[in-house]
C-alpha cells in the first residue's frame, strides 16, 4: 500500500504548499482522495499516469477539496480518454461540474459518471474482488464524508516445494492458491495448509478530512493500520475548532489512540503556523506513531 500526498494544507493559498489530495495505490487500484486546486500539476510532478486513474473519491465541497476536479476531468479529455471515471462525492457535485462543462461546451468524451452521495450512515459505495470503499461520516460545516479503504484477504502462496514433494501437476496449481486441497492418483489427500503459506494481512486506510473531533468514529477507525486525520490547529488555537469545525493535532491523535491504530498520519495544515513539526510534537505527546504528511512525500505500507 502506497500513499502519495499531492497536497494536504488547509484553504489559504500559498506558492509553496497545495490543498488537499491524495493518491492511494492499493492492490493494483489507484483511487484519487480530494482534488485541491493543483492536482493534476502535483500528478505530473509524481509521474503518476492519469490513465490509470479510474475512480475519484470528494470528501466535501468545499474549494481547497474539489476545485481541480473541472480541470482534471478536461485534461483528460485532452489526452483522448476513452474509459470511464466515476466519481464519488456529496449530492450537487455532479451539477457543479457539468454546468461547467456545458457553459464551456466541453463534454467529455468519455463516460464520466456520478455517484451522489446523502446517506449520514456509514456506506460501502464501492467493491470488487480485491478492495472496499465505505464512508466515514463526519462533522464538519457541510455534508462531509471520510473514506475506509480495505483490502480483502487474497489468495494463499503456493509452496512450491511442497508441491514437487507430493508431485502434484502444475494445473493443479491455481486452485491450491485458492484454499482447495489435492487428492492425488491413489486417493490420499493433501490438505491445502500443507501446500500454501497464508496470504498477507490485508491493509486498511482512513482518510478523515475535514472534521472537527468526532469521537464515534472510533468504532469504524478501530484497528485501522493507517490513519489520516485533519489537524488543522495546535493547542494554542483549540477555541477555533468548535467555531470552524476542524480538529486540533492531539484531537487526531487521540481519536488514533483511542480506535489503536497502526500509523496516525496528519494533515490539513493551516497555514498561520511556521513550522508543522509542532503539530508531530503535540500530538505524541498522546500517541506515539504519528508521522507528518507533506505535499510530495509518499508514504509505504
Amino acid at each position: 500500500m502506497k500513499l502519495h500526498i499531492l497536497g494536504c494544507y488547509a484553504a489559504t493559498p500559498r506558492t509553496l504548499t497545495n490543498p488537499t489530495s491524495q493518491l492511494l495505490e492499493i492492490n493494483n487500484h489507484l483511487f484519487l482522495i480530494d482534488c485541491g486546486e493543483g492536482t493534476q500539476v502535483q500528478l505530473r510532478k509524481s509521474k503518476i499516469k492519469f490513465s490509470r486513474v479510474n475512480h475519484i473519491f470528494i470528501s466535501h465541497l468545499h474549494g481547497d477539496h474539489f476545485f481541480g476536479l473541472p480541470g482534471l476531468i478536461s485534461t483528460f479529455r485532452l489526452l483522448g480518454r476513452d474509459k470511464e471515471m466515476h466519481i464519488y462525492g456529496p449530492k450537487g457535485i455532479k451539477e457543479a461540474i457539468t454546468l461547467l462543462l456545458k457553459l464551456g461546451d466541453s463534454w467529455t468524451n468519455y463516460p464520466l459518471i456520478f455517484h451522489e452521495l446523502t446517506s449520514k450512515e456509514s456506506v460501502r459505495i464501492y467493491e470488487d474482488d480485491k478492495v472496499s470503499v465505505d464512508t466515514i461520516p463526519l462533522n464538519h460545516r457541510i455534508y462531509t464524508n471520510g473514506f475506509l479503504f480495505r483490502e480483502k484477504l487474497g489468495e494463499r502462496t503456493l509452496n512450491i516445494k511442497a508441491a514437487e514433494k507430493y508431485k502434484i501437476d502444475l494445473s493443479q496449481y491455481r486452485n491450491i492458491k485458492k484454499g482447495k486441497d489435492v487428492t492425488l492418483d491413489d486417493g490420499f489427500t493433501v490438505l491445502n495448509k500443507l501446500l500454501t503459506y497464508d496470504p498477507p494481512p490485508p491493509k486498511s486506510y482512513a482518510f478523515c478530512s475535514d472534521t472537527a473531533y468526532k469521537p464515534d468514529l472510533i468504532p469504524q477507525l478501530t484497528k485501522v493500520d493507517v490513519l489520516y486525520h485533519e489537524s488543522t490547529f495546535l493547542e494554542t488555537e483549540a477555541h477555533l475548532s468548535a467555531k470552524t469545525k476542524h480538529a486540533t493535532a492531539k484531537e487526531a491523535a487521540t481519536i488514533a489512540r483511542d480506535a489503536e491504530v497502526g500509523t496516525l498520519i496528519l494533515g490539513h495544515y493551516s497555514t498561520r503556523y511556521k513550522s508543522i513539526e509542532l503539530f508531530k510534537e503535540q500530538a505524541k505527546e498522546i500517541f506515539p506513531e504519528v508521522l507528518l504528511a507533506d505535499d510530495g512525500k509518499v508514504f509505504e505500507f
